[in-house]
């Protein structure tokens, strides 16, 4: 099919794009299209060192919180301020099989993958905002055949005839008030908190691990305690068994002997599946079936023993290394920066709209960029809301109250973190008195169980008197492998409650970003 003679009509399609032609100003040539293109980058790269001229909104200041020069209670024998090795805190209790066990959940829990991920995600969210400040282009293209009406075509063989357009588009948004620089500073702030609160899980992570741990030692050694004492009540059944069958006591003592073995020997069943529980809680915190640790931690192993004076630092020291409290610090960095961006959308936006490209008619072995004719616009584009029914200023007053918010939780925040250490010093210093208090009552329970088995053989005291003594020695072993146990796990407590450590192990990749610590009050890096 012949295309339309474009040259020899004065209407029609080839003159409605004749008079497009003239209307927008013709290139002879493509480079003067070129010259269009050079003049746009030339402007993008003048536009893109101007910063905001200036930014709406509140300016972010870091918190001061009132936080106490000293602990209120008071340092007590084990206990001195000084710098704790807080990264790798776990290596004072000198247990490798714990240490082993903290390397490995770092590779493979799933809270830790989670966090990375969390981490990842606000980085592209950073992105996404620093995308704002540079220019929207799309490229576009058409292609369109179509028949004209004979009012316009007398001729029928100028009638259809097949368009053609290609090229580019741009808006760009200035800056004008700061509001792309705000959601910028406020996804900084964001991606911050979400590093803090990957150091955050592993904190609580080597902190769980290590309980889990301790407990785990701990019922294994209090199972000890239970089947030592169950087979020395057996001795003393045995023992009642005989001296009845002589005649020399009568069925009760039997009975009594009977009772206190099965007593003892049920509380075997709850230590052993508190064993059970705490290797399985030990193997999902690394990331593996919950036997998978069983053949690894079943055999038992001491209680790991706490170093002879816990470090704690001083009380502004849990503003530079809890990261909770961290990441309440940029949460409230993040969200005072959105005041702003919903200040912005007071004032007037400006837009900088252009396009270049080339359009006309398409003819068979017609070369598509000669054929045509090169088009372009430049411009300025200026929009304002001027009634929203108090839409934008609600909004405001909205982010102003969860900056609020924000600030009561940091502060919050901080008392909490106060009241964990104190919480733990004092559980430390106590359950150590406790300890050494069941110390010496284990062996006065020891000799007194030795001297009523020697007194009841020899007929100089009841068998009462033996049970008691029995009794009162399991109870007293029994507390004492738990006290030991509460006294290493309270000096986890006291790390996890100074935020140790999270600077060890490698942080999570992220390409492109950063994970250093942070200045506090920074709003932006």
């Amino acid at each position: 099919m012949r295309g339309p003679r474009a040259a020899d009509t004065t209407s029609g399609p080839s003159a409605r794009h004749s008079r497009r032609r003239s209307r927008l100003g013709p290139f002879d040539r493509p480079a003067g299209a070129l010259r269009v293109v050079v003049v746009l980058i030339a402007l993008a790269l003048a536009l893109v060192q101007l910063p905001g001229c200036m930014r709406v909104g509140p300016d972010y200041e870091s918190p001061l919180p009132d936080v106490p020069d000293v602990w209120s209670q008071e340092l007590t024998e084990g206990l001195a301020e000084g710098e704790a090795d807080l990264q790798t805190w776990w290596t004072t209790l000198d247990d490798p099989v714990l240490n082993s066990l903290i390397l490995r959940a770092t590779d493979g829990n799933r809270d830790l993958a989670i966090a990375a991920g969390r981490v990842r995600e606000a980085q592209a969210r950073y992105g996404i905002a620093t995308g704002g400040r540079w220019p929207d282009i799309d490229g576009y293209g058409s292609f369109q055949r179509e028949q004209l009406s004979g009012d316009f075509a007398p001729d029928p063989d100028d009638r259809v005839g097949d368009f053609y357009g290609t090229g580019l588009e741009a808006s760009w948004e200035l800056d004008f008030w700061g509001r792309i620089a705000r959601q910028v500073e406020s996804a900084d702030a964001s991606f911050a908190a979400s590093v803090e609160s990957y150091r955050d899980v592993l904190v609580l992570l080597y902190a769980e691990l290590a309980t889990a741990y301790v407990n785990l030692r701990t019922q294994q050694e209090r199972l000890r305690y239970a089947l030592a004492n169950a087979e020395a009540q057996r001795q003393t059944l045995q023992l009642v068994g005989d001296r009845y069958k002589a005649g020399l006591v009568p069925s009760l003592d039997l009975r009594q002997a009977e009772l206190n073995l099965a007593t003892t020997e049920s509380t075997v069943p709850i230590f052993r599946t508190s064993i059970a529980q705490a290797i399985h809680r030990m193997s999902i915190l690394l990331g593996e079936p919950p036997g998978a640790l069983r053949d690894e931690l079943l055999e038992p192993l001491p209680i790991p023993d706490v170093p002879d004076t816990v470090l704690v630092g001083i009380p502004a020291n849990l503003l530079r290394q809890r990261p909770d409290i961290r990441v309440a610090e940029r949460e409230l960095a993040a969200q005072t920066a959105r005041i702003g961006v919903a200040t912005a959308e007071l004032y007037p936006s400006f837009h900088l709209p252009g396009s270049i490209g080339w359009e006309g008619l398409y003819e068979s072995g017609s070369d598509l960029f000669t054929s045509g004719t090169s088009v372009w616009s430049l411009g300025a584009v200026f929009r304002w809301n001027i009634f929203s029914g108090g839409r934008i200023r609600n909004q405001i007053k909205v982010e102003d109250a969860r900056t609020e918010q924000a600030l009561a939780f940091y502060e919050k925040t901080v008392l909490e973190a106060l009241g964990d250490f104190e919480d733990a010093i004092v559980a430390y210093a106590q359950e150590n008195e406790r300890q050494r208090a069941l110390v010496r009552s284990v062996e006065a329970a020891q000799a007194s169980v030795e001297l009523a088995r020697t007194l009841y053989r020899t007929g100089l005291t009841d068998f009462q008197t033996v049970l008691d003594m029995e009794r009162s020695l399991f109870q007293q072993e029994d507390s004492l492998a738990e006290s030991e146990g509460l006294v290493t796990a309270n000096v986890v407590r006291i790390y996890r409650a100074l935020g140790g450590g999270w600077g060890a192990p490698p942080e999570p990749e992220a390409e492109g970003a950063e994970l250093e610590e942070p200045d506090e009050g920074e709003a932006e890096r």
